[in-house]
């Protein structure tokens, strides 16, 4: 594992450590209602941070498994939120064989096939599919909202695990591993400080019929620490140069905020408040991932573009 990698490690560990500290001295001199839910995501962050941490200590194939099991995960909670109709239910085992799939181009690194896949290939036979079944009524919403669900689960994820198959030389300071620590560490840091920024200074709404809970004050604070902290740690993570850790900072920031109000908007249109209960303090998996839905292709493809 580069030094580089390590260190960026063990400064995660140590701010978990940090923030349980702090909430468990909450917890003792300040107690209030919202404690619980404090220190049940404090645990989940424990959990998730440690099987990604040991997912990209291991093995890289291992990395990639991570990640597919988190798409599965995703999209199998996203069609148990969705409507669907009796005869899609033939068309969804192909969905899920979707996954594997997948996943095989990114551990391949075959980036011809992984790009083109489930955006030509699948939105091609799914319908093919639910034409041989027969039923059309309601075919357009259902061929629609399927191919959406595996566009968002499946392809928009996989382009994180597709950083780890870039050529290792491409990042001499702390190899592909650097580049995804880098994307889901900053993406998850985001979300953390438009909540911050939002408790902190947010009066004015951003798009309230959306989600009510999101703030100018949020979203702006947010996107210049996420901004700031993309500046400071690409020299030890990332190729990134000059301009381009500030532009990727922006890219996550205003990403993450888009992918997160995005899934809200599902949920809204569906009348629930989480997308699951999968994730103690913070609701489903969907609800973990929505940020990186969006920004994981758009750093991918920032990446890719200029340095490989």
């Amino acid at each position: 594992m580069p030094p580089n990698l390590r260190y960026a490690l063990y400064g995660i560990l140590a701010l978990l450590l940090l923030g349980t500290v702090v909430i468990g001295l909450k917890r003792v001199l300040k107690p209030g209602s919202g404690d619980t839910e404090l220190w049940l995501r404090m645990r989940s962050w424990w959990v998730m941070a440690g099987l990604f941490m040991l997912a990209i200590a291991v093995d890289r194939t291992w990395s990639i498994l991570f990640f597919a099991l988190v798409s599965f995960l995703a999209l199998k909670e996203y069609l148990s939120i969705i409507p669907t109709r009796r005869a899609d239910r033939r068309v969804l085992l192909w969905a899920y064989l979707a996954i594997p799939v997948q996943y095989w181009w990114v551990a391949e690194a075959w980036f011809g096939m992984f790009i083109i896949f489930i955006p030509v290939y699948l939105f091609l036979f799914i319908p093919l599919r639910m034409v041989t079944i027969g039923d059309t009524q309601g075919f357009l919403k259902a061929a629609g909202t399927l191919h959406w669900g595996l566009m968002t689960t499946v392809f928009s994820l996989s382009h994180a695990a597709f950083l780890l198959a870039l050529p290792e030389a491409g990042n001499p300071a702390a190899g592909s591993a650097g580049l995804l620590l880098f994307l889901v560490f900053l993406t998850q840091f985001n979300d953390v400080m438009q909540f911050v920024w939002g408790k902190l200074a947010g009066r004015r709404k951003v798009i309230p019929k959306v989600s009510p809970g999101k703030t100018v004050a949020g979203f702006v604070g947010g996107v210049a620490t996420t901004t700031l902290l993309a500046w400071l740690a690409a020299p030890y993570l990332t190729p990134l140069t000059g301009w381009q850790p500030l532009a990727a900072g922006l890219l996550i920031g205003i990403g993450g905020f888009v992918g997160d109000v995005t899934i809200s908007a599902v949920k809204r249109d569906l009348g629930i408040k989480d997308s699951g209960s999968l994730i103690p303090g913070h609701g489903g998996i969907l609800d973990r991932v929505d940020s990186l839905t969006y920004t994981a292709p758009l750093f991918f493809h920032f990446v890719y573009f200029l340095h490989y």
